[in-house]
């Protein structure tokens, strides 16, 4: 993998998002589109972890660490405004990367 500077690494904005609503996109089966509350707003974005989450709704309210300066990107006619943080779980599925205390929606990572 190719390495990066730390000039790189501080363009990446990482924010701690609350769920708003999560709920399996229509028209993909493999995607959640989730809603997250940022504190000053709101966006739209999409995971493709359906196949671990049958009931999406169980994650409103979570707290999920987010790269919110991604290039919009549209999945199966949605479009995604940033990218989750999470790492495979050894007994299948994902670990979400968050907070380990309630912190407010938009925080930063730093």
């Amino acid at each position: 993998m190719d390495k990066i500077t730390i000039d790189d690494f501080a363009k990446v904005e990482i924010r701690v998002g609350t769920v708003k609503s999560a709920e399996k996109a229509e028209g993909a089966d493999k995607l959640i589109k989730f809603i997250f509350d940022f504190g000053d707003e709101e966006r739209q974005v999409m995971s493709a972890i359906a196949e671990f989450y049958p009931d999406p709704e169980v994650l409103v309210g979570k707290q999920i660490c987010v790269c919110t300066n991604l290039e919009p990107r549209t999945f199966r006619g949605h479009e995604s405004q940033g990218m989750i943080l999470a790492v495979d779980n050894p007994e299948g599925g994902v670990i979400f990367i968050g907070p380990e205390e309630k912190s407010p929606a938009g925080a930063k990572l730093h």
